[in-house]
């Protein structure tokens, strides 16, 4: 009986330590708002020319406390969370800063980040800090549909207050729309409007949390293209080549189409059909060869791909124009040669590559799923990502001449904007000698079929001999 006592002792203490270890290392992301922490002031830009809505904010953050800060939080408020594909921030010498998801305790239906300063802010000082979001669907065509010869109206809801965690002390919002023919937008003086911007503030003295609507309704005939899907290939080889292959599904997202559609009258009247979609620019690697781009029905012509000194431009036509609602869906591949993205020391490599490459300007993607095809027998496989990806369950690719199979590694990624085009780092070992398996399976091949057929043609397969008349 004593003895079991320490042993149950023994149990609960490490019960104990790994509760406490589990809720330090579940605290770590828990953060509370500094008072110390001011906005002296706040110039807002809101770009709404496209279909993606992209925010800039230019903060001057002030240290009114005693000690140094060496980070601070920024907010997203919940109408706009599950719009956001993208958050960035720059300090004053246009350095990338750290974000981090965060939460603070009592805000849980706001999403937060935790901004990590490479140069903390001393007391009584002041600090310039960039940010900038990018928002997909914050743009809703109104009204829903719209006839060939009419333009797409659209609405803008968010916040006229640049919504923050921290008190601000003056602020200022531009709203760029690139057209003079807005029909209506929210007035809250002072404000003015100047060609196809509208300008709102300096509004003082704004507590933290502070929201209240802004409404804009325009015209925008953007090409509103949304990516459904994607699914990008690589396949590695260490012959001298990668190959590229994208599977894109595509859908004109705008204002439907109302009636009928006339072929003749979109293609006698330019301006029929001034929110649809007749063709886009898609930018590949400046080493991209043997580009093939093709549908269901075979192969589109690619005679208007332009090869210029950093990319080459290709021309993408759909075999119909795409009109709210419209989709359609293509494959685009390409090969780059493998010293531009693949590197090594002995056995080990390394592949950089982009997680997305750009598609057409201003793109949003649904969902993005990238599958890098290694040489078979690649082990030892390790993977960076940029930023957030979600990595799915390794496969097998069999090609000619495998016998065990070659390793994919997958992993996919939804809501992917332009900001989103950076490299992951793939690293792997792969021996120098397993590159002469595949040439000496195919000699030993071809000296097996060469052996039998010798063998077989000096064979006597006969069962009766033919026989020699006698000499006399």
């Amino acid at each position: 009986m004593s003895s079991e006592i320490p042993a149950m002792g023994k149990m609960r203490f490490c019960a104990v330590f790994l509760f406490l270890i589990l809720t330090i290392c579940g605290s770590t992301n828990i953060d509370t708002i500094s008072s110390d922490i001011k906005i002296k002031n706040v110039d807002r830009i809101i770009d709404c020319s496209s279909q993606l809505v992209k925010s800039t904010s230019k903060l001057t953050l002030e240290n009114a406390g005693k000690v140094p800060i060496k980070n601070f939080l920024l907010a997203v408020e919940s109408a706009a969370k599950d719009n956001l594909a993208f958050l960035g921030a720059k300090d004053s010498n246009n350095k990338e800063l750290r974000l981090i998801e965060t939460t603070v305790k009592g805000f849980d239906y706001i999403k937060f980040y935790r901004v990590e300063l490479k140069d903390a802010i001393n007391a009584g000082s002041s600090a310039v800090i960039t940010t900038e979001s990018v928002f997909t669907k914050s743009l809703i065509p109104y009204p829903t549909a719209i006839t060939q010869q009419e333009d797409q109206l659209v609405k803008y809801n968010g916040n006229l207050y640049y919504f923050s965690p921290y008190y601000v002390t003056s602020q200022k919002t531009n709203v760029i729309l690139n057209t003079k023919s807005v029909e209506s937008f929210t007035k809250v003086k002072p404000f003015s409007q100047l060609d196809g911007t509208l300008i709102f503030g300096a509004y003082p003295n704004i507590g933290p949390f502070t929201e209240k609507e802004l409404n804009v309704h325009f015209k925008n005939n953007s090409p509103f293209l949304t990516v459904s899907r994607i699914e990008r290939l690589i396949e590695v080889s260490h012959w001298g080549n990668i190959a590229v292959e994208e599977k894109v599904e595509i859908e004109h997202t705008g204002a439907k189409l109302k009636g009928p559609f006339s072929r003749y009258d979109y293609q006698q009247d330019h301006h029929s059909g001034p929110a649809s979609v007749r063709a886009y620019k898609t930018l590949l690697p400046a080493s991209a060869a043997d580009v093939y781009y093709r549908d269901t029905n075979g192969n589109i012509s690619t005679s208007n791909m332009r090869v210029k000194k950093d990319s080459v431009e290709l021309d993408l036509r759909p075999r119909y124009p795409l009109f709210g609602g419209w989709k359609t869906h293509y494959t685009l591949g390409y090969n780059v040669p493998s010293y531009e993205y693949l590197y090594h020391s002995g056995n080990e490599y390394l592949l950089k590559m982009r997680v997305i490459d750009h598609i057409f300007d201003d793109m949003q993607v649904d969902e993005l799923v990238t599958k890098v095809i290694l040489p078979e027998l690649a082990h030892n496989i390790k993977v960076n990502f940029p930023y957030a990806l979600t990595r799915l369950a390794d496969s097998v690719h069999y090609t000619y001449l495998d016998t065990h199979g070659r390793p994919v590694i997958s992993f996919t990624k939804k809501n992917v904007v332009e900001n989103h085009i950076q490299d992951f780092q793939l690293r792997y070992t792969f021996p120098t000698i397993f590159m002469f398996r595949e040439p000496l399976l195919v000699v030993a091949s071809l000296y097996s079929l060469f052996l039998c057929v010798i063998i077989y043609v000096r064979l006597d397969f006969s069962i009766h001999k033919p026989e020699h008349p006698h000499k006399e």
